[in-house]
């Protein structure tokens, strides 16, 4: 005897199908998206819908607010974690109405999700099994769409890639090769780099990738991994305001990586923005000059921007043309060599003091030492490294041969 088939124990020829055939099933609108929450299906309109699956349409993706939402109240953790069908309670502030969702997973790395929603009554058991069976017949569609899609990030990669390299240094030749691979450029970009403690796994690509589609702060042109780095051509959504924007993207990719993955200890920066794409190159050595600077320079570069480094920008080339030419600032030699031998910190004290505007009071106050003990201090600064603390152009000098002993040391 053979047994009966079911409503989803065929062949579909698109995912649309698929999706007009579980509202029929369910008798419910459904909507069908891939891991990342961008809209691959749907059923047909229908008038008793909600504000959440009207916007998911019109923006072929589900609003960033409401992927919040989910992952505050514990339903895409859940969905991730299980192949049951998970059913949702509405959430007024985002316009969500009841739903039953499932995950399509293919062993533990999940693909898409299923959302059906309750306009009349609730789904009852046999619609639960039903959704499961269509989870799996989604299955094989998603996949397709998600090796197409490798396929073509590769690609991209590739492209992004020369240019980090300096490969593509002209216009014509990078127009030329984003048309060859189907990609639109923006009128502007930047380089983001976002560097982890450990290397960029699989696991962590995805997550990472996961929160870079959702996020609707930037626009993702490209993307590559190296090692600890991840690398992002990226451009602003209005050019006007691109470092506010940018700056925002940044903090709240790193509260989102720490509150939904527990990752943390991670560093941030952001090249120069540029529309001539042979500059990529200088956009991406500027946010690695920045992460660099930010390391050597925690309380001074508190920034996200290279274009916010002040005179910090110009330390690696002073620190290259210092190292070329052997140079050594015998006024800080002669203080370093005091602070060997009496065990002193003449040198600190004077880089303090520098930091604080020469203002003596300042610098005591920062280094906990009273204000007299500091004006001694000084005086023996000016004795021993032969220094005049009154002329600009010596602080100048002195100020940033400090810094740039400090890349020296690193």
């Amino acid at each position: 005897m053979t047994a009966e088939k079911g409503p989803f124990d065929q062949h579909f020829d698109s995912l649309e199908t698929l999706a007009e055939t579980i509202s029929e099933v369910l008798r419910c609108p459904v909507t069908i998206e891939d891991a990342n929450h961008r809209l691959v299906a749907y059923s047909a309109h229908d008038r008793q819908t909600d504000e959440a699956r009207t916007a998911t349409i019109i923006g072929r993706r589900v609003p960033e607010k409401v992927v919040q939402s989910l992952w505050r109240q514990g339903v895409i953790p859940q969905l991730m974690k299980t192949d049951e069908p998970v059913r949702i309670a509405s959430i007024t502030d985002i316009g969500l109405g009841d739903r039953v969702a499932v995950a399509i997973r293919k062993d533990e790395e999940v693909l898409g999700y299923i959302w059906a929603l309750e306009v009349e009554k609730p789904i009852d058991d046999n619609g639960i099994q039903q959704l499961k069976k269509a989870a799996q017949t989604a299955k094989q569609k998603l996949l397709h769409i998600q090796t197409r899609k490798r396929k073509q990030e590769e690609g991209y990669q590739e492209f992004f890639w020369q240019l980090l390299t300096g490969h593509l240094t002209t216009e014509a030749a990078v127009r030329d090769k984003a048309a060859q691979i189907h990609l639109t450029l923006p009128p502007a970009f930047y380089v983001a780099v976002f560097e982890f403690s450990e290397s960029i796994d699989d696991h962590r690509l995805q997550q990472i990738r996961y929160l870079m589609s959702v996020t609707q702060r930037i626009s993702v042109v490209c993307h590559a991994v190296d090692h600890h780095h991840f690398i992002l051509l990226a451009s602003p959504s209005e050019s006007t305001s691109w470092k506010e924007h940018a700056g925002s993207f940044i903090t709240h990719f790193g509260k989102q990586m720490h509150d939904r993955f527990r990752v943390s200890a991670m560093a941030s920066a952001c090249g120069s923005l540029y529309e001539d794409y042979g500059k990529v190159e200088t956009s991406y050595r500027e946010a690695l000059t920045l992460l660099r600077l930010k390391k050597l320079f925690p309380n001074q570069t508190k920034i996200h921007h290279y274009e916010d480094l002040g005179f910090y920008r110009f330390l690696p080339p002073i620190f290259e043309y210092k190292q070329s030419h052997r140079m050594v600032n015998r006024h800080l030699q002669r203080l370093k060599e005091y602070d060997r031998d009496h065990h002193t910190n003449l040198l600190d004290t004077l880089e303090t003091f520098l930091m604080h505007d020469s203002n003596a009071k300042e610098a005591a106050a920062a280094l906990h030492i009273h204000t007299n003990t500091m004006n001694y201090r000084l005086s023996r600064i000016a004795e021993i490294g032969e220094i005049d603390l009154k002329s600009m152009d010596q602080k100048v000098a002195l100020y940033i041969d400090l810094k740039t002993n400090k890349l020296m040391s690193s």
